[in-house]
């Protein structure tokens, strides 16, 4: 289960423009059409937590929506990924695939520009392998993809004796996402748990009056495939700490804005240590964004090209 060596051509974005109420109804009517029959690929990243992803696995297992597939965009994990992936993958019900290069330290932008090139979708939904979906996260995303937008959401930590507790049952019938079973079972009541309380009109009515900013955030972001490819993707050369939000500022700066999505779509994290967090690679991090917020850059220093998949 290895990544696709050569990948398909994007083509143009489809910017769907109209003028007066009847083009503009018409225009929305063929993006409506074309969303709804459209393969998402979520690219679920990961490294050597077989446990928290098969959790996560469950989830997509459970979608509402059928019309996506699952690439597993595997940073180095030993053999136990590979082996819950043979074991998992075909009982899921979508395609599943394992994107993996060996472990060289931390090279996640690397592999995440891997699992783009690998992706047959025209939509690319980003989440990580500790982040259990809610049932209708592949749906809403769907429903609310536009051209010219990437959209952007959050998560909701729990703690680590509930991550560990929660059963393929619990995950199938929702109850990992569900306001009253969380709190049953001792999640602490706070503003982040109170979004799984909300309904959708209340939701939508949030996104919009949030003073939030939407960033694009690598556990639960979504963009079409050719914007991904038109700023190069991922910059290979940051390590951990902000290289999805300075993914997302450089779509911003391409004209592609973001749209806050953060009360509508809902994962749940699940705890665990961070090992790989490095206060000069933070440092580096740092600078990096500086530099593409005062240049206005759009594309990846070190990005998809380096593969040479795709034209420069």
């Amino acid at each position: 289960m290895r990544p696709r060596e050569t990948a398909s051509s994007p083509g143009p974005r489809n910017l769907l423009s109209c003028s007066g109420f009847w083009s503009c109804r018409a225009a929305q009517s063929v993006q409506g059409a074309r969303t709804a029959r459209m393969l998402i690929s979520v690219i679920v990243t990961t490294y050597n937590m077989p446990e928290w992803l098969e959790k996560v696995l469950w989830g997509y297992g459970a979608q509402d929506d059928r019309g996506f597939e699952v690439l597993v965009a595997d940073d180095g994990s030993g053999p136990a990924t590979r082996e819950l992936l043979e074991r998992v993958g075909p009982g899921l019900g979508v395609p599943l695939r394992h994107v993996w290069h060996e472990d060289r330290g931390f090279r996640k932008c690397e592999i995440l520009n891997r699992a783009i090139l690998a992706a047959r979708g025209d939509y690319l939904l980003f989440t990580d392998g500790d982040c259990i979906p809610r049932r209708d996260l592949v749906a809403v995303h769907r429903s609310l993809a536009r051209p010219g937008r990437f959209l952007s959401g959050g998560y909701i930590k729990l703690p680590l004796a509930v991550s560990r507790a929660l059963t393929r049952d619990d995950v199938g019938a929702g109850h990992a996402t569900s306001y009253r079973w969380l709190r049953a079972h001792g999640v602490p009541a706070g503003r982040q748990l109170l979004r799984l309380a909300v309904g959708s009109p209340l939701a939508a009515l949030l996104d919009r009056v949030t003073s939030t900013r939407p960033t694009f955030n690598g556990h639960n972001a979504s963009v079409w495939r050719a914007d991904a490819v038109a700023v190069n993707g991922f910059e290979e050369s940051m390590a951990y700490g902000g290289l999805d939000r300075e993914f997302g500022e450089r779509l911003e700066n391409a004209g592609i804005r973001g749209r806050q999505v953060r009360f509508r779509t809902a994962v749940v994290h699940l705890d665990h240590e961070r090992g790989y967090r490095n206060e000069a690679a933070l440092a580096r991090n740092r600078a990096i964004r500086d530099e593409v917020a005062a240049t206005r850059r759009t594309r990846a220093l070190v990005g998809l090209d380096r593969h040479g998949l795709i034209p420069a």
